[in-house]
């Protein structure tokens, strides 16, 4: 949800498609710097947030020019006082996660970039108390991109001190491209057990809800609106439907990035849910 005219502007445009969840981005997602975040910034995002009649929870996202993994020392510097930046505005506003594209090595290799992201996320950890998690998101595969394996992600988390501190975001679009193949009832199970046994379940806290354009194993992220995609609806028909995930916030990031677009992918998501799921998610919500 968009920003513009205040943080609380975001919360407020949910409202109106009836989201339970939404994403935010704290400051511009292409700058390094931004706004000033003011104490009644804070307290009006926190008042609204309370008075809301749908949106339970709210995710944070992290912006993108971060790379924590880069092997250029002005980049990895710039991007740890971002991300601690990223999570001082976060803390400030209630926001319990903040998704982070783990970032890409550039050459140095996988294996230094791995160890070199999980000292930087100690690093600014070390400085935050209470619940708040930085999220690694499942990522695509382009160029030279990390954490698009879960056992890359997997690594970082045994490199980490503060790994208690830490989460994982689920993107739909990237797993596929990634190469794992949830489109079946079987897929589906495979990839959910693949990530368990590596990763952990107890690690997933946000979804990223996207149809992919392109072919399963492609490593290429291009999104696409829920069922036109290469993924189709039988492997959301599976997400949506699985008691495991009913209180893990899913947020849709298709293309057209309107209200109007947004409320017609949550349409076709509610097509999806079983009897089942319908009665359960009414006492849950």
């Amino acid at each position: 949800m968009s920003i513009a005219g205040g943080m609380h502007k975001a919360i407020l445009r949910g409202e109106e498609i009836n989201c339970t969840a939404i994403q935010v981005f704290t400051k511009s997602n292409r700058q390094w710097g931004g706004k000033v975040l003011t104490d009644q910034d804070a307290k009006l995002f926190k008042d609204t947030w309370k008075k809301s009649s749908c949106v339970q929870s709210i995710v944070g996202h992290a912006t993108y020019l971060i790379n924590v993994g880069s092997p250029k020392k002005e980049v990895y510097k710039k991007s740890v006082i971002a991300l601690q930046d990223e999570v001082r505005r976060c803390t400030m506003l209630g926001i319990p996660y903040l998704v982070l594209h783990p970032g890409s090595h550039l050459g140095s290799g996988e294996d230094v970039c791995l160890k070199q992201i999980a000292e930087a996320l100690d690093q600014v950890l070390e400085k935050h108390s209470g619940a708040f998690k930085i999220l690694l998101e499942t990522m695509a595969g382009q160029g030279t991109g990390v954490c698009h394996r879960f056992e890359q992600i997997a690594a970082i988390f045994d490199h980490m001190t503060h790994k208690r501190r830490l989460g994982v975001c689920f993107d739909t679009c990237h797993v596929f491209a990634a190469g794992y193949d949830f489109r079946t009832k079987i897929g589906y199970e495979d990839v959910m057990e693949a990530f368990d046994r590596i990763i952990g379940l107890h690690r997933l806290k946000v979804m990223h809800i996207n149809d992919s354009m392109k072919d399963l194993g492609s490593r290429v992220d291009r999104h696409a609106d829920i069922g036109k995609g290469k993924i189709g609806s039988d492997g959301f028909k599976c997400i949506f439907n699985d008691e495991r995930f009913f209180d893990i916030p899913k947020i849709l990031e298709t293309p057209e990035g309107t209200l109007e677009n947004y409320a017609k992918n949550m349409k076709v998501i509610k097509r999806l849910l079983s009897a089942k799921t319908k009665e359960e998610l009414v006492i849950l919500f």
